[in-house]
């Protein structure tokens, strides 16, 4: 996968984690809030990575 495909893969996984974050606090599930929390975190620490590897290689 190319390097901007990371990115946009990790940011649909971002959105994917922030939706079920939000349907949590909606429903009134704190488990489903802390796994969309996790997810979200987990995503957007993977989307920094890629950014980084992105623009390591572009210098």
């Amino acid at each position: 996968m190319g390097k901007s495909g990371e990115i946009a893969r990790a940011k649909a996984r971002r959105l994917k984690g922030m939706k079920k974050e939000s349907d949590g606090i909606a429903l009134g599930d704190e488990r489903m809030k802390a796994e969309g929390r996790r997810e979200k975190d987990a995503a957007r620490r993977e989307e920094e990575r890629a950014r980084a590897l992105r623009d390591s290689s572009d210098s």
